[in-house]
């Protein structure tokens, strides 16, 4: 039977609020249709800490083996699978590699879960992020708690809070039903995607040199550029060029003559630099932890928090310590880095890094009524002041809805290795979230890695499936090889990759979240069709008549068979 609108609206209204709450907590639902905020006031005479609030919670009659997807807090988590047996998409969980949430004998999805239902979608969302993160608890019996993390904040006798923003939607299209999302989210959170000019392509230096890179590394590449590639427009140096994580204005031995006269290089040779950054954490030696210890996170003793006391540590120069965006003297600092960056160095294209720490849960801030959202919000705002007009921000290892409205591009997958698990695991990150480009920010599906290097080996097919993947993304472009050891062919496929990036192709859309037949609108008329094989073993598929390969230009028959683990994408006109 289709779905009885407004069945899953009517049924969220009916639930209760949360039991737990002492009786001077008062909560009053402000609904507008399917959006509800819900007012909290303290009407005691005492002030009272508050962890979770509970806005709803109850059954909604979904069947407990309902395919789901759920967002995570941070990039690297997310959750498909059903109701009753979430599985995790990438490799860090939020609550287990990270910590963030307890999940004891539920599963909790931040801020977005779709199920599946007869007929359709259910989508319920949070369109805001200002200061509380929304968690959905999954039991597996089917009841659902939504909650808005409070982090034992505390609410003042006579004061209220008003809790972020939560849709309900429900429909046949689930790219319809994503696609309103975005305009409620755009509505609270302002999106930075129409101050970007050109979707960025470039080069980035992290892929094949690792932190081992040099000046020279850039220079050589630098040079390829010119001669193969020149719609490459950044060249991105990455981590490696700085003393020590936290010191970004100190350059590291290997780049003698300091960054700002590369930049100006890059400059002189006709494209723009970009820059790696984490701007929240540093390690113990650094100038600026030892010089301005008062300046970092917390923890219970009163000391500098280091990070893997309370989360993931890190993945290279760790313990790492975090700047707590709360304190004023951060934000001036924040601000100075990025505004040196800009007006010294002539950088405006700033990848950002372990976003995550940021926002880091368990530890206290210097203003102790700001939650981690709110420290991070604040880091971030002193950021883009410093980076001014016309720059580019792109969010990695972010808090994915904390960041809304606050970075111009996000990477929305893991980092990617050249191998076949690795690319079929940042494809489906990547094709989940392909609904957020260009409305909340530019995507980023991660570079374009085409040749093996020692530890990270792929066949052909796994590689096909890498540049279909790259296609149905329709982000940002950037090349992660060195340069001068692609071939012919390889080369060619970048550019028909860099030739989409310039020309603004959408996404691909999806028929299910199978995800193995996508569409690609082309802006001048005709489409893509991107078929990806997810599985080991080889399959047929059928296909329109009259489409050619979109690499090779070969004209193809009706049908195509797709080894394991192989991509393809063909073109119509």
């Amino acid at each position: 039977a289709p779905m009885s609108y407004p069945s899953f609206l009517a049924r969220l209204r009916q639930l209760p609020a949360d039991p737990a709450l002492p009786p001077q907590l008062l909560q009053t639902r402000q609904w507008d249709g399917p959006l509800c905020r819900v007012r909290l006031d303290n009407t005691g005479s005492s002030p009272e800490a508050v962890r979770h609030w509970r806005l709803f919670e109850g059954d909604l009659g979904l069947a407990p083996d309902a395919a789901i997807y759920g967002e995570g807090f941070q990039m690297l988590a997310q959750t498909m699978g059903s109701w009753q047996a979430p599985e995790p998409v990438g490799r860090c969980p939020d609550a287990g590699v990270y910590r963030i949430t307890e999940d004891d004998g539920y599963h909790t999805v931040h801020n977005l879960l779709l199920v599946a239902c007869e007929g359709g979608w259910l989508l319920l969302a949070f369109a805001s992020c200002q200061r509380f993160g929304g968690e959905f608890r999954l039991y597996p019996d089917g009841r659902l708690e939504i909650v808005m993390n409070a982090e034992g904040r505390t609410l003042a006798p006579g004061q209220h809070w008003q809790s972020e923003a939560l849709i309900c939607l429900e429909g046949p299209d689930r790219e319809a039903l994503l696609g309103s999302l975005a305009d409620y989210i755009e509505a609270e959170h302002p999106s930075l995607v129409a101050a970007v000019a050109a979707r960025p392509s470039g080069w980035c230096s992290w892929y094949h040199y690792y932190a081992d890179v040099s000046a020279a590394d850039i220079r050589e590449n630098l040079a390829v550029r010119a001669m193969r590639f020149p719609a490459l427009r950044y060249v991105q140096i990455d981590d490696g060029y700085q003393a020590r994580m936290g010191d970004w204005l100190t350059p590291s031995p290997k780049f003698e003559q300091g960054v700002a006269t590369l930049a100006g290089e890059i400059r002189a040779a006709g494209c723009e630099p970009a820059l790696w950054v984490a701007p929240f954490i540093a390690e113990p030696g650094s100038q600026v932890f030892q010089q301005h210890p008062d300046w970092f996170v917390k923890g219970e003793d009163g000391l500098p928090l280091p990070s893997e006391r309370v989360t993931y540590g890190g993945w290279r120069c760790t313990p790492w310590y975090v700047l707590d965006g709360t304190h004023p003297e951060v934000q001036a600092h924040l601000e100075q880095v990025f505004r040196t960056l800009r007006e010294q160095w002539g950088i405006h294209y700033f990848k950002l890094d372990a976003n995550f720490w940021g926002a880091i849960h368990g530890g206290r801030f210097h203003d102790p009524a700001a939650t981690r959202v709110e420290a991070y919000r604040r880091g971030m705002a002193a950021i883009l002041r410093g980076a001014g007009e016309g720059a580019f921000l792109l969010g990695c290892n972010a808090p994915i809805w904390p960041s809304l409205g606050l970075v111009h591009g996000m990477r929305v997958s893991d980092d990617v290795e050249r191998q076949g698990p690795r690319f079929r695991q940042i494809a489906r990150e990547a094709f989940c979230r392909a609904w957020q480009h260009e409305r909340l920010w530019v995507l980023d599906p991660d570079c374009v890695c085409l040749r093996d290097i020692p530890g990270q080996h792929a066949s052909e097919s796994e590689y096909q499936f890498h540049l279909a993947a790259l296609v149905a993304s329709g982000g940002m472009v950037l090349a992660g090889d060195r340069l001068q050891d692609l071939d012919e062919v390889q080369g060619t496929h970048l550019g028909k990759l860099l030739a989409l990036c310039a020309a603004r192709t959408p996404a691909a859309r999806f028929d299910d979240m199978g995800f193995s037949r996508g569409r690609v609108a082309l802006p001048g008329g005709g489409e893509l069709l991107c078929l990806f094989n997810w599985d080991e073993q080889a399959t047929e598929m059928a296909l329109p008549a009259g489409g050619t390969d979109f690499w090779s230009e070969a004209p193809l028959g009706e049908t195509l068979v797709l080894a394991g683990g192989q991509g393809a994408v063909i073109r119509y006109y």
